[in-house]
């Protein structure tokens, strides 16, 4: 596509918006988007008798009376692409050294400190456009708070800084190029940033702070603002591109709404809430799960999202428009019921690990407006010295007990926990074992192949990780992050499985096991995975994974365990193929086996954790190591492979390094034949002087399982504890 028709795509688009971008005004006070008059003087009390907001206001003016020493200047350009800001041969987010130049810098890797310099030939080398995104945010928070501090202090230096920045921009906007995150003019890039999830990120504080001081502005200067910055910004870069139900046009439609609310539009306001494909309306109803949790699932797009939302719905509710609606209450409820014992979030899909305690800031807005008490522990246990408890906090707060903890499925976001605390654990909740399997939806664009893998937390640490995310201009995320390989699951012939929605056969407890059973679903073409996972107790989990295809196929359940192998059993060289995933290992070794074997890592705190594979049938079983956090962060990964068509692997993690004997028990069907061990599979476990029984009767045939002392015990449940 040429250059001239990109720009000819993008006019016919602005000119399509026309109508909606049409003359109307309805008059109202200022200011009335992040605050109003009332919560200006509920803010300025909350500075006199509130310690932590008097030293974050403080700290808000610190930092704008210093960069008020100094003159207003704007980036020479737009920024580029946060996720190209990666070291190209380690994968790592670069760090910003010393400044070289006028807006140059030097750029290092963090793993061997080279130090980079940027070249803006190519997108993937500009280090210095990404940095300019820093700047361009600054700016843009420069806005927001001259104009907080020209509300609580009256002081008209503060709001001259902001009318001085906001006209710069309006001078600046269009002289900057619409630009993507390949440095392409097109639809879905913008001026200032790189995308228009960047434009909308940066226009929001903007809007923010021109609200706060819009009664200082002059006719004039209101019309050059609003006619050559804000409403090119909403019409003719953000509001063409379109996401529908998606992270990104949550933010897009904060940034138009408030547009619409500072300049009293009501077409502009009408679009971000009520767009039927798009609106406000329509991401909450749309994109909030059952529970509560946004349907990309991963937990840092949720917080994500909710960053997003809040700021139109506190907009609307200033101006008289109720967005705070029972699906925005659930996304604020959901991870309260998902962290694990260390009060982080997991990182399954698209996203880090979240510290919870690090997202307060968010509740202090939802405990304002909700007054739930089960936001008050985190509240409570946070310093409340942020931005958001400035603004919103809710002073002193009530006594109220953490949440209790107990194993629970949640089909909508597809996710089972399965959790116990150790005996010793009664006055340090974090030493709690938990473990999450993950079957539910996709996740669209921000979702991994890793169907039914699992996250196993124990005694303070993650033992069994999910690899997360890295950088999206990283050559390891599609290489490694985003294949199935990396994850604790089933691949099959070396390729990553395909989006699916499983499903959960069976989850509950027996005899003390709490267990869980789940279906991948399509993962392959005339591929069945069932997996069953049962938590013995707070040392033990056995896994039980019974694959079915239609022909022989190459079976790998990929497993990763922290710390350093420990008297690893010998084997041979292993090279792995030059495919995703498999490419990334390093210090494979390969060995043939047909009984069960023990594998064990030592873990940070010293303790040994054990892998258990029980026999029967002959197993390759290889070791390496795979990525963590980074390719400098490398974790001990085995891989169980067979060649079959139908098979049933039996293994177990021991927590504490003992020994977990796993023996397969016969079973029969009513003509006395064996059933496939793909459908109905059962295993006999002992651990800790106990020992029990585990049926994994996935197609739910009528099955006897005889048992070691000539007793029989029946069973036609998914999955059923003896």
């Amino acid at each position: 596509m040429s250059w001239h028709f990109q720009m000819v795509e993008i006019a016919a688009a602005a000119i399509l918006l026309a109508a909606v971008c049409a003359e109307g005004a309805t008059p109202a006070e200022h200011p009335s988007l992040l605050l109003t008059a009332k919560g200006v003087e509920l803010l300025r009390k909350r500075i006199a008798e509130f310690p932590p907001a008097r030293a974050r206001f403080e700290s808000v003016r610190q930092s704008v009376d210093k960069a008020m020493e100094h003159p207003v200047e704007l980036p020479p350009r737009g920024a580029n692409w946060y996720h190209w800001y990666v070291c190209p041969r380690h994968g790592n987010r670069l760090t910003t050294g010393k400044q070289t130049g006028p807006w140059t810098w030097e750029h290092i890797c963090p793993v061997d400190r080279e130090v980079l310099r940027g070249d803006p030939s190519r997108p993937s080398t500009d280090y210095d456009g990404c940095r300019l995104a820093g700047a361009h945010s600054a700016l843009a928070e420069q806005i927001r708070d001259a104009g907080l501090l020209y509300q609580i202090t009256g002081e008209a230096r503060y709001a001259a800084r902001a009318r001085e920045v906001l006209l710069a921009y309006a001078e600046r906007y269009a002289r900057y190029p619409l630009h993507n995150i390949n440095n392409e003019p097109k639809l879905g890039g913008g001026r200032v940033g790189s995308q228009t999830l960047d434009e909308s990120v940066w226009l929001i504080p903007v809007c923010q702070g021109a609200d706060m001081i819009w009664p200082t502005v002059t006719n004039e200067q209101r019309a050059l603002i609003a006619e050559k910055l804000l409403l090119p910004a909403a019409c003719e870069v953000i509001m063409p591109h379109k996401m529908g139900v998606h992270n990104i046009q949550c933010w897009k439609n904060s940034a138009v709404g408030l547009v619409g609310f500072l300049l009293r539009r009501e077409d502009l306001i009408k679009h971000a809430i009520d767009d039927p494909a798009s609106g406000y309306r329509r991401q909450l109803a749309g994109g909030v799960l059952a529970e509560g949790a946004w349907w990309e699932g991963a937990w840092g797009y949720h917080f994500y999202t909710l960053s997003a939302l809040w700021p139109l719905a506190e907009a609307a509710s200033n101006n008289g428009v109720d967005l705070y609606l029972p699906e925005l209450k659930k996304m604020f409820d959901a991870p309260l019921k998902f962290v694990m014992p260390n009060m982080r979030l997991p990182n399954f899909s698209d996203t880090t690990e979240v510290d919870l305690p690090g997202r307060a800031p968010l509740y202090e807005l939802a405990y304002a407006r909700w007054k739930d008490a089960e936001y008050v522990p985190l509240l409570a246990a946070s310093k409340r010295d942020d931005a958001m408890a400035m603004y919103f906090g809710v002073y002193p707060l009530p006594t109220a007990q953490p949440r209790a903890r107990s194993s629970a499925n949640y089909p909508g976001i597809g996710q089972a926990i399965l959790t116990r605390a150790p005996k010793d654990a009664a006055t340090d909740p974090q030493q709690a074992t938990w473990l999450c399997m993950k079957y539910g939806p996709h996740g669209g664009g921000h979702g991994h192949p890793d169907k039914l893998s699992f996250i196993l937390y124990a005694a303070g640490e993650v033992v069994s990780p999910d690899p997360g995310i890295t950088s999206y201009g990283s050559p390891y995320h599609q290489n490694w992050y985003k294949t199935s390989l990396a994850h604790n699951t089933l691949v099959v012939d070396e390729e990553n499985q395909r989006p699916a929605t499983g499903k959960c056969l069976a989850f509950g407890s027996a005899e003390g096991i709490d267990y869980v059973m789940a279906d991948a679903g399509e993962i392959y073409p005339g591929v069945r995975f069932v997996r069953s996972a049962a938590l013995i107790d707070a040392d033990t989990v056995v896994v039980i994974d019974q694959v079915r295809a239609k022909s022989k196929r190459t079976l790998d359940i990929a497993y990763h365990q922290r710390g350093q192998w420990v008297a690893l059993q010998e084997g041979t060289q292993y090279t792995p193929p030059r495919k995703p995933g498999y490419q990334c290992m390093t210090d494979a070794t390969v060995r043939e086996v047909a009984d069960n074997i023990i594998l064990r890592t030592k873990l940070r705190d010293g303790r040994t954790a054990s892998v258990i594979l029980m026999g029967g049938q002959p197993t390759q079983v290889i070791t390496g190591m795979g990525i963590g956090a980074s390719t400098a962060d490398r974790v001990p990964m085995v891989v169980f492979r067979r060649s079959s068509a139908t098979t049933a692997f039996v293994w177990a993690v021991s927590l504490s390094g003992q020994t977990i004997a796993l023996q397969g028990l016969k079973v029969r069907l009513p003509d006395g034949a064996a059933p496939d061990p793909a459908g109905c599979t059962g295993v006999e476990v002992t651990s800790a002087g106990r020992t029990i029984r585990l049926l994994a009767n996935a197609d739910r045939v009528p099955a006897e399982v005889i048992l070691p002392n000539g007793h029989t015990w029946a069973a036609t449940e998914a999955f059923s504890v003896k």
